[in-house]
C-alpha cells in the first residue's frame, strides 16, 4: 500500500514522496512461464520507479488461450491469483490476455482497480487516432476480440481485425513471427486506411516499439497500457465499485474441485 506524505520544507516548498512502493500484480492467465517472464519485462519498463510489478501466471489451466474453451478454463487459475493478491497487499491488478478473460469477475473479488489488457490499448488508441486496427493471433479469437471491441463501445474506432494465424506459442518459437506481425500491420495502413494498431495478444508484448518504427504509425501493446491506467487509477484514490453488480460475491458453497471457492 502506498502512503503519500507532505514534507514543509523552510523554503515554501512542500516535498512529496511516497511510503512504499504501488503493487501491481500482472497476471498471465496462460501457464506459459516463458510468456509470463516477457510480459513481466514489458510492464516493468513502462511501470514508474515507484512501481512494483509482480508478474505471475495460474499453476493450472491452458498453456496458450485460443478460443473459448480456453478462456473458460483459465478464468479459474487466474481468479485464484486475485484471490492470493488480496492477501498479498496488492494496489491493481492487470490481467494480461487480450480477450480480458475473468475481468468482471475479478473486479467482484476486490476493490483494487483491475483492468484488461484489450479494454486498455483500445481506450489508447482511441485517444490517439480516430481509427485502429487490430492485429492478433489465430483466426478463430477474431470473434473473441470482435465481441470486446462490442462491449467497449469501440465499434466507430475499429477498422479491422486481423489474424496472422501464428498460434500464440509459435510468437516465442518462430523465427519470423515478428516480420509476419509487422507486414500485417503495414498492410492494416495501406487496406484498412487506419491511423494506430493495437497488438491483439500479450505474446507481442515485446514488439510494439519496434514494429511503430518500422511502420511509421503508433502500435499499443495492451500490457504497458494496462499497467499506466493501474497506476493512475491508484495514484487517484479510486477503488472498484462495490455498489451493484461489482459488488463482493454472495457468500455461498461451492463443491467438488471449487470447494476451496467458498465464499463465506
Amino acid at each position: 500500500m502506498c502512503i503519500l506524505i507532505a514534507i514543509a520544507t523552510g523554503d515554501n516548498n512542500v516535498i512529496f514522496y511516497q511510503d512504499g512502493k504501488m503493487k501491481i500484480k500482472v497476471i498471465n492467465p496462460n501457464t506459459s512461464i516463458s510468456m509470463t517472464v516477457k510480459i513481466g519485462l514489458a510492464a516493468q519498463a513502462v511501470a514508474n520507479p515507484s512501481t512494483e510489478i509482480i508478474a505471475c501466471n495460474p499453476s493450472m489451466g491452458p498453456v496458450s488461450i485460443e478460443g473459448h474453451y480456453d478462456e473458460a478454463l483459465a478464468v479459474v487459475g487466474l481468479l485464484e491469483e486475485i484471490r492470493k493478491g488480496e492477501a498479498e497487499g496488492i494496489d491493481g491488478y492487470v490481467i494480461a490476455c487480450f480477450g480480458d478473460p475473468g475481468l468482471l469477475a475479478a473486479r467482484e473479488l476486490t476493490r483494487s482497480p483491475v483492468i484488461g489488457i484489450a479494454e486498455a490499448a483500445m481506450h489508447v488508441a482511441s485517444l490517439i487516432s480516430t481509427s485502429f486496427s487490430i492485429v492478433t493471433t489465430l483466426s478463430r479469437t477474431r470473434i473473441i476480440a470482435q465481441h470486446l471491441v462490442e462491449n467497449y463501445g469501440m465499434s466507430r474506432f475499429c477498422r479491422h481485425i486481423r489474424s496472422t494465424d501464428l498460434a500464440v506459442l509459435e510468437l516465442e518459437t518462430d523465427g519470423n513471427a515478428k516480420k509476419i506481425i509487422t507486414e500485417e500491420c503495414r498492410q492494416a495502413l495501406i487496406e484498412d486506411k487506419t491511423e494506430a494498431i493495437v497488438l491483439g495478444c500479450s505474446g507481442m508484448a515485446d514488439l510494439a516499439k519496434e514494429i511503430s518504427q518500422e511502420i511509421g504509425a503508433p502500435v499499443i501493446d495492451g500490457v504497458g497500457a494496462a499497467v499506466k491506467f493501474v497506476e493512475v487509477l491508484v495514484s487517484l484514490g479510486l477503488e472498484t465499485s462495490k455498489v451493484g453488480s461489482l459488488a463482493f460475491p454472495i457468500p455461498k458453497l461451492y463443491t467438488g474441485i471449487l470447494q476451496s471457492f467458498t465464499v463465506d
